[in-house]
């Protein structure tokens, strides 16, 4: 997949992009299954009781149905698209949502620097929990950014309820749709159920240059296994992700590998780890 010069203006003007049907019904299949193997085995999602969020590290990591993502064509096509083809891989979060998330950016860079694709598992509308965005937000001349204005504080502030916030827009999404969006952008969900499946993958540009370099440091340095005081049994990324990974799909994990091993030199790759899932996609080829 090769993203065309609209869809490239589009995300740098507003700073998401959408992709309907980027993943074929079969390959939504495949990874459902795998989803739902890791949340229940890594991610306490066999606990969940719709109280609260379930949340676990790594969800494309676990089984070889999710890490085969980071060789998909249009998912590869879609980030590189955006962030350069040597992006790296840096993690996500894998989640069973329960109810709203009020509005927030994922990071304050100031730049490009790093981007969240979000794959939603059930069909997400504007009232049932699908994705929000602020297009815009993410430059450091919107208005939001520019006169410190909090999008939460929308009811005191203008009357406005936060999930009618003006100029905000609902992405609406069916299995097989993806969306990805610059850290720095506010987003949000409203009116969501007790169990919604979402999953994403962070990645940033691949840093070259010392100023480059230190941004993934900083990044890494938070937002890793190593950040949040997790042992993978490997390092930077849990032990399947790395024993199915292929010669392409080392590029994008090398350097966070690298300034992962830096920064947390106690969680470097060791022995340990638990047995992949078996699932009903091949294993990652190599090449």
């Amino acid at each position: 997949m090769k993203l065309t010069e609209q869809q490239t203006r589009f995300f740098d003007a507003f700073g998401y992009l959408v992709v309907r049907q980027l993943l074929s019904p079969d390959e939504v299949r495949q990874v459902i299954e795998g989803f739902e193997w890791s949340i229940r085995n890594w991610g306490g999602g066999g606990d969940h009781d719709g109280t609260k969020r379930t949340m676990f590290g790594g969800p494309i990591e676990h089984a070889p149905e999710m890490c085969a993502l980071l060789d998909h064509p249009g998912v590869v096509g879609l980030i590189g698209g955006v962030i350069g083809d040597d992006f790296s891989y840096c993690g996500g979060d894998g989640n069973y949502y329960v109810g709203e998330t009020g509005w927030h950016p994922d990071g304050n860079w100031g730049r490009l620097w790093a981007t969240k694709t979000a794959f939603y598992l059930d069909e997400v509308g504007a009232d049932s929990g699908c994705l929000r965005v602020i297009p815009g937000s993410h430059r450091p001349d919107h208005y939001l950014r520019a006169e410190g204005v909090n999008p939460r504080e929308s009811e005191a502030l203008f009357g406005v309820p936060p999930s009618e916030f003006p100029g905000s827009v609902a992405l609406e999404s069916s299995p097989g749709d993806v969306v990805i969006f610059n850290h720095d952008l506010y987003h949000a969900s409203f009116g969501g159920g007790q169990r919604r499946r979402m999953f994403t993958m962070n990645c940033t540009r691949h840093a070259s240059g010392p100023e480059e370099h230190e941004l993934a440091r900083q990044y890494i340095s938070v937002h890793s296994p190593g950040g949040y005081g997790v042992d993978t049994g490997a390092g930077m990324f849990f032990p399947t992700m790395l024993d199915t990974a292929g010669q392409a799909r080392m590029e994008h994990l090398r350097q966070p590998v690298e300034i992962h091993d830096e920064l947390f030199p106690q969680f470097a790759r060791g022995a340990g780890g638990r047995e992949p899932h078996r699932g009903v996609m091949k294993r990652a080829k190599k090449g």
